[in-house]
């Protein structure tokens, strides 16, 4: 059975930082491209980022650039968010995914992603 379960949110005030972490279990973790999606209240969950099972080139949403950083360790089985120069309208619920598609490289399409976890809520506080 495969699990992906997150944790590292919080309340945090605007301009601190967080890290999110996901670990994974039932999987061969270093065969998924992984990535974290967010959603807030009334909006769509988008990609915040993704990075390959390669840990090579990764994604970013142009809201993020700059701020945050995907990292997995395959040997831990965990990816990471480190989230950084955080903003109010970085609040979300945070969620981790597993794709296991046969692409060189990673995708910010929700429709690749075969395994989701529960989610961790970020706020930020202004």
């Amino acid at each position: 059975q495969v699990q992906l379960v997150e944790s590292g949110g919080g309340l945090v005030q605007a301009g601190g930082s967080l890290r999110l972490s996901c670990t994974a279990s039932g999987l061969t973790f270093d065969d998924y491209h992984m990535a974290w999606f967010r959603q807030a209240p009334g909006k769509e969950r988008d990609c915040v980022s993704c990075i390959p099972w390669s840990a090579g080139t990764t994604y970013y949403a142009d809201s993020v650039k700059g701020r945050f950083t995907i990292s997995r360790d395959n040997a831990k089985n965990t990816l990471y968010l480190q989230m950084n120069s955080l903003k109010p309208g970085d609040t979300a619920m945070y969620y981790c995914a597993a794709d296991l598609s046969s692409y060189r490289d990673c995708s910010g399409s929700r429709s690749r992603y075969n395994y989701w976890g529960q989610g961790t809520q970020v706020t930020v506080s202004s």
